[in-house]
Protein backbone atom coordinates (compact mmCIF):
# COMPACT_ATOMS: atom_id res chain seq x y z
CA UNK A 1 0.00 0.00 0.00
CA UNK A 2 1.21 3.50 -0.82
CA UNK A 3 1.56 5.52 2.37
CA UNK A 4 2.34 8.90 0.83
CA UNK A 5 3.13 10.61 -2.46
CA UNK A 6 4.84 13.98 -2.85
CA UNK A 7 6.52 15.49 -5.89
CA UNK A 8 9.65 13.42 -6.48
CA UNK A 9 9.08 10.78 -3.80
CA UNK A 10 6.69 8.05 -2.78
CA UNK A 11 6.51 6.00 0.42
CA UNK A 12 5.34 2.42 0.02
CA UNK A 13 4.98 0.18 3.06
CA UNK A 14 7.17 2.60 4.99
CA UNK A 15 10.03 2.70 2.46
CA UNK A 16 10.85 5.92 0.58
CA UNK A 17 11.52 5.80 -3.17
CA UNK A 18 12.79 8.75 -5.18
CA UNK A 19 12.41 7.27 -8.65
CA UNK A 20 9.42 6.24 -10.74
CA UNK A 21 8.00 2.93 -9.56
CA UNK A 22 5.97 -0.08 -10.60
CA UNK A 23 3.97 -1.32 -7.60
CA UNK A 24 2.44 -4.79 -7.76
CA UNK A 25 -0.54 -5.98 -5.74
CA UNK A 26 1.50 -8.28 -3.50
CA UNK A 27 3.77 -5.45 -2.39
CA UNK A 28 6.63 -5.84 -4.87
CA UNK A 29 8.13 -2.49 -5.89
CA UNK A 30 10.33 -2.13 -8.97
CA UNK A 31 12.01 0.84 -10.57
CA UNK A 32 10.03 1.95 -13.62
CA UNK A 33 12.06 3.33 -16.51
CA UNK A 34 10.77 4.62 -19.80
CA UNK A 35 12.51 5.18 -23.10
CA UNK A 36 11.24 8.78 -23.12
CA UNK A 37 10.68 10.52 -19.80
CA UNK A 38 7.22 11.95 -20.49
CA UNK A 39 5.93 9.50 -23.07
CA UNK A 40 4.59 6.10 -22.01
CA UNK A 41 4.59 3.61 -24.87
CA UNK A 42 4.19 -0.15 -25.29
CA UNK A 43 7.79 -1.01 -24.34
CA UNK A 44 7.38 0.92 -21.09
CA UNK A 45 4.41 -1.16 -19.89
CA UNK A 46 5.22 -4.64 -21.28
CA UNK A 47 6.84 -5.93 -18.08
CA UNK A 48 3.72 -4.95 -16.15
CA UNK A 49 1.27 -6.56 -18.55
CA UNK A 50 3.22 -9.83 -18.37
CA UNK A 51 2.02 -10.09 -14.75
CA UNK A 52 -1.57 -10.42 -16.04
CA UNK A 53 -3.10 -7.81 -13.75
CA UNK A 54 -6.84 -7.17 -13.72
CA UNK A 55 -6.25 -3.42 -13.48
CA UNK A 56 -3.36 -1.15 -14.41
CA UNK A 57 -3.19 2.36 -13.01
CA UNK A 58 -0.81 4.85 -14.59
CA UNK A 59 0.13 7.99 -12.69
CA UNK A 60 1.22 10.65 -15.17
CA UNK A 61 3.04 12.92 -12.71
CA UNK A 62 1.98 15.64 -10.31
CA UNK A 63 0.74 17.91 -13.10
CA UNK A 64 -0.10 15.08 -15.50
CA UNK A 65 2.65 15.94 -17.99
CA UNK A 66 3.45 12.34 -19.01
CA UNK A 67 1.29 11.02 -21.84
CA UNK A 68 0.19 7.46 -22.57
CA UNK A 69 0.34 6.72 -26.30
CA UNK A 70 -2.62 5.31 -28.19
CA UNK A 71 -0.55 2.22 -28.97
CA UNK A 72 0.08 1.61 -25.26
CA UNK A 73 -3.61 2.08 -24.43
CA UNK A 74 -4.62 -0.33 -27.17
CA UNK A 75 -1.97 -2.89 -26.11
CA UNK A 76 -3.25 -2.87 -22.51
CA UNK A 77 -6.91 -3.05 -23.48
CA UNK A 78 -6.32 -5.89 -25.97
CA UNK A 79 -4.96 -7.92 -23.07
CA UNK A 80 -8.25 -7.42 -21.22
CA UNK A 81 -6.67 -5.22 -18.56
CA UNK A 82 -8.74 -2.37 -17.15
CA UNK A 83 -6.75 0.86 -17.61
CA UNK A 84 -6.95 3.91 -15.36
CA UNK A 85 -4.87 6.99 -16.15
CA UNK A 86 -4.70 9.98 -13.82
CA UNK A 87 -2.32 12.45 -12.22
CA UNK A 88 -0.09 10.56 -9.79
CA UNK A 89 -1.70 11.90 -6.60
CA UNK A 90 -5.13 10.67 -7.70
CA UNK A 91 -3.71 7.48 -9.23
CA UNK A 92 -2.16 6.56 -5.86
CA UNK A 93 -5.50 7.07 -4.10
CA UNK A 94 -7.23 4.86 -6.68
CA UNK A 95 -4.54 2.17 -6.32
CA UNK A 96 -4.98 2.08 -2.53
CA UNK A 97 -8.79 2.06 -2.82
CA UNK A 98 -8.79 -0.88 -5.24
CA UNK A 99 -6.44 -2.88 -3.01
CA UNK A 100 -8.54 -2.16 0.06
CA UNK A 101 -11.90 -2.85 -1.62
CA UNK A 102 -10.77 -6.09 -3.24
CA UNK A 103 -9.37 -7.30 0.05
CA UNK A 104 -12.67 -6.57 1.82
CA UNK A 105 -14.88 -8.07 -0.89
CA UNK A 106 -13.02 -11.27 -1.68
CA UNK A 107 -10.73 -11.64 1.29
CA UNK A 108 -7.75 -11.26 -1.03
CA UNK A 109 -6.18 -8.45 -3.00
CA UNK A 110 -7.19 -7.83 -6.58
CA UNK A 111 -4.47 -8.02 -9.18
CA UNK A 112 -3.63 -4.35 -9.64
CA UNK A 113 -0.41 -2.73 -10.81
CA UNK A 114 0.42 0.93 -10.33
CA UNK A 115 2.94 2.69 -12.56
CA UNK A 116 3.75 6.01 -10.94
CA UNK A 117 5.71 8.89 -12.50
CA UNK A 118 6.79 10.99 -9.52
CA UNK A 119 7.62 14.38 -11.02
CA UNK A 120 6.11 16.78 -13.58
Amino acid sequence: MVNEYRFGSIIIDGKNYQHDVEVRWLGEVLQWRREESHLIDVEDIKRSTEQNPETMIIGTGEAGVAQVTGNARKFIQEKGIKLIIDKTGEAVKTFNTILKESELEKGEQGKVIGLFHLTC
